[in-house]
């Protein structure tokens, strides 16, 4: 893990301190995980995992903090507070992204899902035909009826990650 302060002096590669306003965090944070305004799905998941696995931990020991930026409009550090039992936590947490990018495959799934319907919803029934007869073979339909729900907007039964991607 990298130190926050570390971290704030230059986010992007491409910043410097010089952009900087505001007062440099202590020293003790470590940061996590991050993410920003223009965050991927797995990135934001991740991250609501994470801080969601360290709200066990003394409210002390961990903190999200958040930064304006002049080119992803802003950006947040999940950060544990060194020789604390979250620090050992978020260690944990950061060493497991090395070895595989999902922290929680059910809530990356959900995730995925939810926002399939929620960008099928927005298709335009003509646009829904025309993705079911180029891309038939993501979809199994239980019947006619299926089909017709599916045609309607009413959910989407496809592969999410292909829609979404």
């Amino acid at each position: 893990m990298k130190k926050l302060s570390d971290l704030v002096a230059n986010p992007s590669g491409f910043d410097s301190l010089a952009n900087y306003m505001g007062e440099l965090p202590e020293a003790c944070w470590y940061v996590v995980l991050t993410t920003n305004r223009d965050a991927d799905l797995l990135t934001r998941v991740n991250f609501e995992c994470a801080q969601k696995a360290l709200e066990g931990f003394d409210p002390d020991s961990w903190e999200v903090f958040r930064f304006g930026h002049w080119a992803c409009g802003w950006w947040e550090a999940l950060c544990v507070k060194e020789g604390t039992d979250a620090f050992e936590e978020g260690e944990s947490l950061s060493d497991s992204l090395e070895s595989y990018p999902v922290l929680d495959d059910e809530a990356f799934s959900e995730a995925e899902e939810s926002e399939a319907h929620e960008v099928w919803e927005s298709y335009r029934v003509k646009d829904r035909i025309e993705y079911i007869r180029r891309y038939r073979n993501q979809f199994e339909f239980r019947s006619f009826a299926d089909l017709l729900a599916c045609v309607r907007g009413k959910y989407f039964c496809g592969w999410a990650s292909e829609l979404i991607y």
